[in-house]
């Protein structure tokens, strides 16, 4: 009946337009955690051997317990995501299952382990961060309430409790602006297309690839009230928008005397606008904005804000600076005693030269020490709290990006990650550290990095790296044979050392260049180190096929072994054609282009490798044909040019997909190594810059077409893998010379 009254509260929110109050939101923990085991389908076969139980938080902090019974599993917690990561502990620890985002089918255990001895585990975080505002471009931007449903599961089961909740924010900005007496038409050349909007949030852009269409901002807004409010019905506090200053230029044509501050480009981009934080007109946005989304949205009090993300400001005066961060503060406050500010630290990382300490001591100084979280986005690869005296007596949150525009790549810098933390939690600042968290770009695409910062949720001491990739194995495949144990090792020393994503040259734009100037990526670790992970997953035992975490991994391992082989093959290409060796040139651009329809057809044996799915998502949200043709173009320029033609991020957000690879990569190549053999056969200089103009009008044409790809996976995973591991392992572990 308790459980029934909070999903009565939410609806009777839903309808009313806005939502009650946290507290009234709220389902008891044990309840909450019930609802995940039933959409997981596993109600009905564990049900009657699991007992959920809630428990008191310890000392302000999450806890979790398991044990055994009278022949039942307990699981207890003090919120939704505590009895759910106990949930996740127990399957993988007793039941080695994994439940993922890549890869599914798993096997269940008839009767369910006995636990031998109580676990009871306490967070020593406060605050479990997950999502970057980027994320919600590259790998959100057209998900659905499903999709949403299945990802706020998984981030309660990883003991998530601060997720980034920005979607449907489209809908505030356009009541507010409208309040102010700002037009439909004004607003329409402010707001950026669906796949852009965390870039306009962030006032990096205007307008590019809009306006939204009709349906689009009041479906948001709904999917929004119910994304907050399951997550707070798990116990998670979601982390809302803050005003920036980031404005229409329109808004001058409003108030006259706006202080107004055009910025720099970002990125090729026309620059944005600024309103003075010293202006009252800005307190006064901000205001109505909070109040606005609080009406809608409820609130937390956590607002993220980012003023200056890539941008700098116009002053690096420190008053300046002080005195634009009080603007930014007060206009939270102003709507909201109880406000804190949550700053990515990633303009420190971005600008180091701007941000010296007088800058960022400046701007961290306009908030009290409480009412201020910072986030420190890239500890795998380049940590500021180290920098900074743990940004100067200010809370922080230890994360890694790891992905970068949801880009398909190997990698994860496991070591540094590892290394880091450790410093982290022993050195002289870390009573400053309230939390630990993921701020990816998107999903990613290699979740042993999800696995172990969802182990160091709940721990203080960091495991050892090979034991902890082969209990990681274990739970995902079920098993760990001494054939995984080796293979994982090897993954360990090559790949998953590795903190950053490798560039791939069978997306990268093809161009003019010297032999010796190939931008030939010389890699981290031996390719053939690699090749021999790949060979020891595929000679693993045959009941491991059974597992899909199992084929993802086979796939992706030799998906990125094989894109490994293209840069040194390419250096060849250009070699040849330097030699006017015509038929050398021929043999080895053959080479290189099998080589990308092999791998089309590799990663074409999974779901999570399929341009046509992406697609379909983007256009099911469309209401009439125009409107799905407009959420295709978006979506296929996101991922290709990313902006105008002549845009800085083109390839950003790289990805071998099916369908990508034959339909846009390949054909890019062929045409650039047609063009070098009609050089040879005239005997005439390419001409490098006309190639370059006409790629691009190519390219732009590829992202209005609307053929259409599949949605469903081809071929068996592992027989494919095992096909192309055959035909290429030798190649593909061959060093360049």
């Amino acid at each position: 009946m308790k459980r029934q009254t909070a999903c009565m509260w939410i609806v009777m929110g839903l309808l009313c337009g806005a939502l009650p109050t946290t507290a009234a939101v709220a389902a008891k923990p044990d309840e909450a955690a019930r609802g995940i085991i039933e959409r997981l389908g596993l109600l009905w076969p564990m049900g009657d051997q699991l007992v959920l139980e809630s428990i008191p938080a310890d000392s302000g902090r999450d806890v979790f317990e398991i044990e055994s019974r009278e022949g039942k599993v307990v699981l207890r917690g003090s919120s939704g995501v505590a009895i759910a990561s106990a949930f996740n502990r127990y399957l993988k620890d007793y039941c080695h299952c994994e439940i993922s985002l890549w890869g599914g089918d798993m096997t269940w255990p008839d009767r369910l382990p006995a636990v031998a001895a109580k676990v009871r585990q306490v967070s020593p975080w406060k605050h479990r961060y997950y999502l970057n505002f980027c994320a919600f471009s590259y790998s959100l931007a057209w998900y659905d309430w499903p999709q949403w449903e299945r990802l706020i599961d998984w981030m309660a089961l990883q003991g998530i409790n601060m997720p980034l909740s920005v979607t449907g924010e489209e809908a505030i900005w356009q009541r507010v602006y409208g309040d102010l007496g700002l037009t439909k038409r004004q607003l329409d050349r402010f707001f950026v297309g669906p796949a852009y909007l965390p870039f306009g949030w962030m006032g990096c852009i205007d307008g590019w690839a809009g306006p939204l269409p009709a349906g689009w901002v009041e479906r948001h807004l709904a999917l929004q009230k119910k994304i907050v409010a399951r997550e707070r019905e798990l116990g998670m506090t979601p982390v809302l928008q803050g005003f920036t200053g980031h404005v229409p230029a329109a808004l001058k044509e409003k108030f006259p005397e706006a202080k107004l501050a055009k910025l720099e480009s970002w990125c090729g981009f026309p620059p944005t606008y600024f309103l003075d934080p010293r202006d009252p007109l800005f307190a006064k946005i901000g205001r109505l904005f909070i109040e606005e989304q609080t009406r809608q949205f409820g609130t937390d009090h956590l607002y993220a804000a980012d003023t200056f993300i890539e941008m700098n400001p116009p002053s690096n005066d420190p008053k300046f600076l002080a005195e634009m961060g009080r603007g930014v503060y007060n206009a939270m406050r102003a709507s909201d005693p109880e406000a804190v500010w949550v700053m990515q630290g990633w303009l420190f990382v971005y600008h180091p030269e701007f941000w010296r300490p007088p800058q960022a001591k400046a701007l961290l100084g306009a908030a009290p020490n409480d009412r201020m979280i910072v986030l420190d986005l890239n500890c795998e690869s380049t940590p500021v709290w180290s920098k900074t005296e743990g940004f100067y007596g200010k809370p922080w949150i230890w994360n890694v990006i790891q992905d970068y525009g949801n880009e398909l790549s190997l990698h994860g810098g496991l070591p540094q990650m590892a290394t880091d933390l450790t410093a982290a939690m022993r050195g002289p600042w870390r009573g400053q550290m309230v939390g630990i968290g993921m701020v990816n770009e998107g999903l990613g695409n290699n979740p042993v990095v999800n696995a172990f910062l969802s182990e160091m949720a709940w721990r203080t001491d960091v495991p050892a790296l090979p034991e902890f990739v082969r209990r990681h194995a274990a739970s995902r495949y079920g098993d760990a044979p001494a054939m995984v144990q080796e293979a994982w090792q090897l993954l360990l020393a090559t790949a998953y050392r590795t903190p950053l994503r490798l560039p791939s040259m069978p997306c990268v734009r093809p161009a003019m260049m010297a032999a010796d100037r190939s931008p030939y990526f010389p890699l981290p670790y031996d390719n053939a180190e690699l090749v021999r992970a790949w060979g020891k997953l595929l000679d693993c035992p045959a009941r491991l096929q059974l597992s899909d975490r199992y084929r993802f991994d086979v796939v992706h391992v030799g998906r990125q072994a094989m894109v490994n082989m293209a840069a040194p093959l390419h250096k060849e290409i250009l070699r040849a054609y330097e030699k006017k060796d015509r038929a050398a040139l021929g043999k080895l651009s053959g080479q290189y282009l099998e080589l990308m329809s092999d791998l089309d057809e590799l990663v074409a044996t999974r779901k999570e490798f399929l341009l046509g799915r992406y697609l379909a998502d983007a256009t099911r949200w469309g209401m009439d044909d125009e409107q799905r043709k407009f959420y295709e173009w978006n979506a296929r320029t996101m991922l290709t040019q990313w902006g105008p033609s002549d845009n800085r991020l083109f390839d950003y957000c790289f990805r071998e997909w099916s369908g990508l690879v034959s339909d846009f990569y390949r054909p890019r190549w062929k045409m650039f190594f047609e063009r070098l053999d009609q050089s040879l056969a005239e005997g005439k200089p390419m001409d490098g810059k006309a190639f370059d103009r006409d790629i691009r009008r190519w390219e732009e044409q590829w992202t209005h077409q609307r053929q259409a790809y599949s949605t469903e996976p081809h071929g068996e995973a592992v027989a494919v893998a095992r096909r192309f591991y055959e035909k290429y392992g030798e190649f593909a572990s061959a060093k360049p010379r």
